[in-house]
């Protein structure tokens, strides 16, 4: 099939490739651009998975707690100067005390009433945005809690107290400490917004994933020509870096590298005073997954001086 110089942009600003190698890439896959990426990533050519940190929708990201529980919500604006609005930020922390009062699913905290209002959270927003003049939305939110111990939370490019661009919840299970656990607790979410892992445990990553990865070193290992007992061994061997690289007990602590996160709980514990257990974590960065359209500025100028 023929291949558009489109596609073969878009493949190379998603891994790097070189346009040759796009261009056969595509050809291969008959112009898939997700089968393509994979196509590369076999052959060794592109490490990056698709679309990795592609994010663009502004607005702010908000985090509450209350005893052993907290929330994580984010709120969308067409532009980061909306986002800096007094206004607008005072309605994102009156989302995080709704969800506080909610299970903190998305469809609760939408149908919650909103505070000092008679209308729920949707429609405060969607009343907003005539007051602000920018499209407003209320995309999603989590909430974490315990029996006993603690959910940390940490905020990322803070912008004011408990919002900024990206926040994140650790749940710890102890009888010790709240305040040691605490303190843990937010040096891990400080390493999940910096590592973004995809995981808890082996266990929940997600099958797809799994296999996709699988998929990948399978093709790469029969590429080098050796017995299928050693590709085999490779490819158990190149599962299990992929672990370690992905799950967040079995990453290398970003506070000391030296020590995966689980073993630093283990640390930890000495201070805690009792044995903790991560149970959960959620990490929220603003826009992800969303695709933002992309406009020529000097185009749009060149545009309007014609008009």
């Amino acid at each position: 099939m023929s291949v558009s110089a489109s596609q073969v942009k878009q493949l190379r600003d998603l891994t790097g490739a070189g346009m040759m190698d796009c261009k056969a890439a595509l050809a291969e896959t008959n112009g898939d651009i997700d089968a393509a990426v994979d196509w590369l990533r076999a052959k060794g050519i592109a490490k990056a998975d698709k679309k990795a940190g592609r994010t663009a929708a502004e607005g702010l990201i908000a985090v509450a707690a209350d005893g052993n529980k907290a929330v994580v919500v984010e709120v969308n604006s067409e532009t980061d100067f909306v986002a800096r609005n007094d206004a607008f930020q005072e309605i994102v922390r009156n989302v995080a005390q709704v969800a506080l009062a909610t299970d903190g699913s998305t469809e609760a905290v939408a149908a919650a009433t909103y505070p000092g209002a008679e209308k729920n959270v949707t429609e405060v927003i969607k009343d907003a945005v005539g007051t602000i003049g920018e499209n407003m939305s209320f995309r999603r939110s989590a909430a974490l809690s315990v029996n006993n111990g603690t959910v940390a939370t940490y905020i990322h490019n803070g912008v004011s107290d408990g919002l900024g661009k990206m926040g994140v919840l650790v749940a710890i299970e102890t009888d010790g400490d709240k305040e040691a656990a605490n303190a843990f607790g937010r040096q891990v979410a400080m390493h999940v917004a910096a590592i973004n892992p995809l995981a808890l445990t082996n266990e929940e990553v997600d099958a797809t994933a799994v296999e996709r990865e699988k998929a990948i070193f399978i093709e790469q290992a029969r590429e080098s020509g050796k017995p299928d007992a050693i590709i085999e061994k490779m490819i158990d061997g190149r599962m299990r870096k992929f672990y370690e690289e992905v799950v967040l007990l079995s990453q290398s602590f970003v506070i000391n590298p030296d020590l995966t996160v689980a073993a630093a709980l283990k640390e930890a514990e000495k201070t805690i005073g009792a044995p903790a257990k991560i149970t959960a974590f959620v990490r929220f960065a603003l826009g992800e997954g969303i695709e933002k359209e992309e406009t020529d500025f000097a185009a749009e100028v060149a545009a309007a001086v014609k008009s």
